[in-house]
């Protein structure tokens, strides 16, 4: 694609959480110090909120590379799961077995034997739920009561919840109020500033392989402006602009490929008023497909 016309060695600014591209805004790893501490004080629930594309799924998958030598880790990406399902994922991450002739009680059971086997090895038995927003209220109330799992001196199992803030509305409401209760540590993870975003571009395209200073400051404030600091959607402007640029073979990205890439862009706010840039969208895209074109190899598909 651009790559080569801009120097990079890889995509800078793909939507999948890759922790290669890590940038260590000050809110990540504040957020990253309260799940360390709560965890190594063995709380049982911890809860991580923050708007859609925030970055918590990001934040969930440095915490399982970062997890100390006595952290036994379950993650569970799905949150549509039935009370059943969510025993028998769980087991299943601890190591046990799949057996149709395991009822729930017996099932149950098998995983606070498990559990203080692991415990007994010195292990802290670590449940890392993303999306957990979409669990169902069943679901919820299964995971507390598995909690209740424990000695006299520790949990035998410790839940960090990553969800959007529709989550805190759901605990706020009179059904969960045991739940909400054994929430020790609560973090919201805060979107980027202007200035972060402007240091969170340069880092991710030097993470990528150029030290060129490729966004104009015009072109960052707008992405700034339209992306809300939500770190996805700058991703997205990111990348749109890049390609503009390259299709009209300019070596950096201004405010105008900004302005297109949000008209051509769903949630970003608001949405530029000059409509009559969008004309110039398509007529754009289409030169930059006919560049990569040109440029693609005789005789390859």
């Amino acid at each position: 694609m651009y790559q080569r016309h801009f120097q990079l060695q890889q995509l800078p600014f793909g939507l999948t959480p890759d922790t290669r591209f890590f940038v260590p805004l000050q809110q990540h790893q504040d957020v990253l110090a309260v799940l360390k501490t709560a965890l190594n004080a063995g709380e049982g629930f911890i809860k991580v909120t923050g708007e859609v594309g925030s970055g918590k799924t990001l934040l969930c998958r440095l915490l399982l590379q970062q997890a100390g030598r006595d952290w036994q880790l379950a993650y569970l990406p799905d949150p549509c799961l039935t009370p059943l399902e969510l025993r028998w994922a769980l087991a299943l991450e601890l190591g046990l077995q799949y057996s149709g002739n395991i009822d729930p009680p017996q099932l149950l059971q098998l995983l606070q034997r498990q559990l203080m086997l692991l415990a007994a090895q010195g292990k802290k038995t670590i449940v890392l739920l993303d999306e957990a927003q979409a669990l169902p209220d069943e679901t919820l109330e299964a995971l507390r009561l598995i909690t209740n799992l424990e000695t006299e001196q520790r949990k035998l199992l410790q839940v960090v919840l990553f969800g959007q803030p529709e989550l805190n509305r759901r605990l706020a409401t009179y059904r969960f109020r045991q739940l909400r209760q054994r929430i020790t540590f609560s973090s919201h993870l805060k979107l980027m500033s202007a200035k972060q975003v402007s240091a969170y571009l340069q880092q991710r395209m030097t993470q990528a392989g150029t030290d060129k200073v490729v966004f104009r400051s015009a072109a960052i404030a707008a992405i700034s402006r339209y992306s809300r600091g939500i770190p996805r959607l700058v991703n997205v402007l990111a990348h749109k602009a890049l390609l503009l640029a390259y299709g009209e073979g300019l070596p950096v990205v201004c405010a105008r490929h900004v302005r297109l890439a949000a008209l051509d862009t769903e949630d970003v706010s608001p949405k530029p008023k000059t409509l009559w840039w969008y004309g110039l969208l398509g007529a754009t895209i289409f030169s930059a497909s006919v560049a990569v074109a040109a440029c693609w190899p005789a005789g390859i598909p």
